[in-house]
C-alpha cells in the first residue's frame, strides 16, 4: 500500500494527495459498509440523511473489523466532526464521515482527517436535491470548507428513486446551467468508483471527487 504523494505543506497542514491504492481502499470500504447498512429496515427512502449515514459509518467499521482487508488497521472511520475552512478561526462546517489513514499520521503527524466523505440524499428528477448536492456537497470541497489541504474527496448519494445515471444527469444538468460543464461527473471506468469529477479552487490546487450512489429501500 502506497503512502500519499509528497507535496508542500498548506498553512501548517501537510497537503494530502492520496495514492490510488488508498483511494481504492476507501471506495472499497464504503461499498462494504453499505452492504451492511442497507440490511437495516430503518435505512429507507423515508429516513433522514443523518441516521442513514450513521448506519453507513457503523457498517464501514464492521467491515474493517470482520472482512479481512490487509489494510484494515490502517484506516480509522471517525464520527462526524467540526471542520474549519482554510482561514477560519472557528469551525464553520461539519463533516459527515471523516477518515484517518494511520500511515499518513505516522509520516506527517497530520491530526486532521486525511479524507472526507460527504453524504447527500439525491434523485435525478428532483432539481432541488440536485442543486443541494452541488451547493452543499461539491462546493464545500471546492471552496475549501472541507479538505482544503486534500487533493481527493468523496461523496455518497442516497438514491431516493431512479438510478445512479439519472442522478448524475440531474447533477450535471445543474452544473451545466451554471456554466460549469468542466466540473461534470463522468464515469470513472473503475470497478470501485462509479463517477468522478474535478473542481478548481482559488486557494489551492484542484480537488478530485469520487462519487458513489447507493439505493435506498422503498417504504410500501
Amino acid at each position: 500500500m502506497k503512502l500519499p504523494d509528497e507535496a508542500p505543506a498548506a498553512l501548517g497542514h501537510e497537503f494530502i494527495a492520496l495514492s490510488t491504492d488508498v483511494t481504492v481502499a476507501i471506495l472499497t470500504i464504503l461499498t462494504a459498509g453499505w452492504r451492511r447498512a442497507k440490511a437495516y429496515r430503518d435505512v429507507n427512502t423515508q429516513a433522514g440523511e443523518v441516521p442513514v449515514t450513521e448506519r453507513l459509518r457503523d457498517g464501514m467499521r464492521q467491515a474493517l473489523k470482520l472482512d479481512g482487508y490487509p489494510w484494515a488497521k490502517m484506516l480509522l472511520v471517525l464520527p462526524g466532526t467540526e471542520a474549519r475552512s482554510r482561514e477560519a478561526l472557528v469551525p464553520d462546517g461539519r463533516t459527515d464521515i471523516p477518515l484517518v489513514w494511520l500511515e499518513i499520521f505516522l509520516r506527517h503527524g497530520e491530526h486532521d482527517p486525511h479524507a472526507i466523505v460527504e453524504c447527500k440524499r439525491i434523485a435525478g428528477s428532483d432539481t432541488s436535491l440536485c442543486r443541494e448536492y452541488v451547493i452543499e456537497g461539491i462546493d464545500r470541497f471546492r471552496s475549501g470548507k472541507y479538505g482544503f489541504n486534500h487533493a481527493v474527496g468523496f461523496m455518497v448519494g442516497y438514491l431516493l428513486c431512479g438510478t445512479d445515471a439519472e442522478a448524475v444527469a440531474g447533477i450535471n444538468g445543474y452544473l451545466n446551467r451554471q456554466g460549469r460543464t468542466d466540473e461534470e461527473l463522468r464515469s470513472s471506468g473503475s470497478a470501485a468508483a462509479t463517477w468522478a469529477s474535478r473542481h478548481g479552487r482559488a486557494s489551492s490546487s484542484a480537488i478530485s471527487l469520487h462519487h458513489m450512489f447507493f439505493e435506498l429501500a422503498t417504504v410500501m
